[in-house]
């Protein structure tokens, strides 16, 4: 509807009783995917372990060991083999040989740090030690497949209705993935437990877009999503301290999403979404309702005047519209290089951000508190990028977040040994950075698509993103061997993104390109628009009187609705 944004505005205001409880509830629904998304950081942890001698001590480190089990170096200290032992010989004086063989009778688990983890549960390790990193990858490929289903969905049924089932279903599949009783099965659940999570997120989001307007839209996107992911991540050391032992916690993890289903009672379907498919007595029940909440008694003819506009608009409509398909994005030489670049880019946060999250466990210090430390710096992450994406340029924002983040991340190479706490201490700067620009991508991205592919191109860079966030676990799993190096990928991939983000152009503050000919160009970093080119957008140009520039037309933009 073409003025649905300004009547609604002018109807129930911007921050209401309405506003404030749809806010709140929304946002409470990112608490469980803060700890879902990270929870293999301790449920996949691998603690310290070596093979296991049925004729000596089966506890860990017993007597003994030092001599049936060779030693080996890791991260600069001596420990035992956790993969090899010595051959025992029947008939010979010396109990064992020189000769090694693999852990034939199974491994002995450190239980200093955890009960039980899917690690000491299915003796992932040694051969099998790829099966730990690839569970957290089982679970961003659901999140891809969920990105690409999640949109289709929501677009047919509605977005209460797929946040309502999605919801329920990530509860009970959450559930289940406690009594997983194999890897196998805890990977297919995990899998559909990413797909549901991603579904619900992604309804809830756009749920949210579509009923909050202006600046209640834009706290929402950034600060409500970003703070409550953040404090489920915070929840998740927490419970995870307290219960050491994989299946219990993810029993406590999964009743904290079913104190949440009863919420669902409170929110309503999308007007907006409603209106689309002709409902318009549900739209105009849901908008009354709110009106109510707020304490406005509404109009009796809330759509008539937009009906009237959208009547005589289907009337003068041109024929032989042309829709806009995957390939739109590569066609043209200007909306080629941007999602090309943002392809690159996203993959690169992502791998980062998360590379960063599961590599927690991989520093020096208490884990539990490293989690916790890195999941406060969300907070000031997501308070950072909603500050400074206020007041400062675009193309300002993107790459100080990511050369700063990939510069302290370099940093810690340079850090002596006995310093651990300067190493936390930046990685933790470093991922904070890296968290804003990881907020701010989405903002930036949303304002560089125009609107005949805006939410195609974004579930292309969302796809992508998998890419960098599956890739993530086996970056951290190189810091159980070398604890620097994950942090000299990341650092470099981050400064070669942010390098690259400096070819984006300004969006701060100019009108969102309509059609695919108004995509600005790539600038050069000290390049500034000439004052005369209208923003760099050729197209229509929607006036305050309503009266409407018309330049020259490709026919790959036939028709545009402003």
């Amino acid at each position: 509807m073409k003025d649905y944004e300004e009547s609604i505005a002018h109807l129930l205001g911007e921050w209401g009783p309405f506003q404030k409880l749809i806010y709140i509830l929304l946002s409470l629904n990112f608490v469980q995917h803060g700890y879902t998304s990270l929870s293999m950081v301790f449920v996949a942890d691998t603690p310290p372990h070596h093979c296991n001698v049925p004729s000596l001590n089966s506890s860990y480190g017993g007597l003994g060991y030092n001599l049936s089990i060779p030693t080996e170096e890791l991260k600069g200290e001596t420990i035992l083999s956790r993969c090899r032992r010595y051959t025992e010989q029947e008939n010979s004086g010396s109990a064992y040989s020189n000769d090694t063989e693999g852990c034939v009778d199974g491994w002995v688990f450190s239980k200093e740090r955890y009960v039980t983890t899917i690690v000491t549960e299915w003796n992932l390790v040694c051969d099998d030690a790829w099966r730990a990193p690839f569970t957290s990858s089982v679970f961003f490929f659901g999140v891809l497949v969920g990105s690409f289903c999640s949109g289709i969905l929501s677009d047919r049924y509605g977005r209460k209705i797929t946040l309502v089932t999605a919801k329920v279903l990530q509860v009970v599949l959450s559930f289940i993935l406690a009594f997983s009783n194999s890897w196998e099965m805890f990977c297919v659940v995990y899998f559909g437990l990413a797909v549901m999570a991603t579904s619900c997120n992604g309804a809830s989001f756009v749920l949210g877009s579509e009923i909050l307007i202006k600046s209640a839209r834009e706290s929402f996107g950034i600060l409500g999503y970003g703070l409550a992911y953040a404090s489920g991540y915070a929840i998740l050391p927490l419970f995870a301290y307290f219960i050491r032992d994989r299946m219990l916690l993810q029993i406590g993890l999964s009743l904290v999403g079913f104190l949440y289903i009863p919420l669902f009672w409170f929110i309503p379907e999308s007007p907006r979404w409603l209106i689309t498919q002709g409902r318009l007595q549900e739209a105009e029940a849901v908008i009354r309702a709110a009106a109510k909440r707020n304490g406005i008694t509404a109009p009796e003819d809330i759509f008539q005047q937009e009906l009237t506009s959208d009547t005589n608009e289907s009337e003068h409509k041109p024929s032989g519209e042309i829709k806009s398909t995957w390939l739109d994005l590569l066609k043209k030489a200007n909306m080629r290089n941007i999602t090309l670049i943002n392809i690159i880019i996203w993959i690169s946060i992502s791998l980062a951000y998360y590379g960063l999250s599961f590599n927690t466990s991989n520093l020096d210090g208490d884990p539990y508190l490293n989690c916790l430390i890195s999941a406060a710096t969300e907070f000031v992450a997501y308070a950072f990028v909603w500050f400074i994406a206020h007041y400062a340029p675009r193309r300002f924002v993107l790459p100080f977040t990511l050369l700063l983040g990939g510069a302290l991340l370099l940093l810690i190479q340079l850090v002596p040994d006995g310093l651990s706490g300067l190493t936390i201490t930046l990685a933790m700067m470093g991922r904070l950075v890296v968290t804003g620009a990881y907020t701010f991508v989405y903002l930036y991205s949303t304002e560089l698509l125009p609107t005949v592919v805006r939410n195609m191109g974004l579930g292309v860079f969302s796809m992508a993103a998998r890419i960098g966030s599956a890739s993530s676990p086996y970056v951290a799993h190189i810091g159980t061997y070398n604890k620097i190096l994950p942090f000299i990928l990341m650092g470099t991939i981050s400064l070669f993104s942010g390098g690259l983000s400096l070819l984006l152009p300004e969006t701060k503050g100019e009108k969102l390109p309509e059609l695919i000919s108004q995509v600005k160009p790539l600038q050069c970093c000290c390049h500034k628009a000439k004052s005369g080119d209208r923003n760099s957008l050729g197209g229509d140009v929607q006036l305050r009187n309503g009266d409407e520039l018309t330049p020259t037309r490709g026919p790959e933009d036939a028709v545009v609705k402003v």
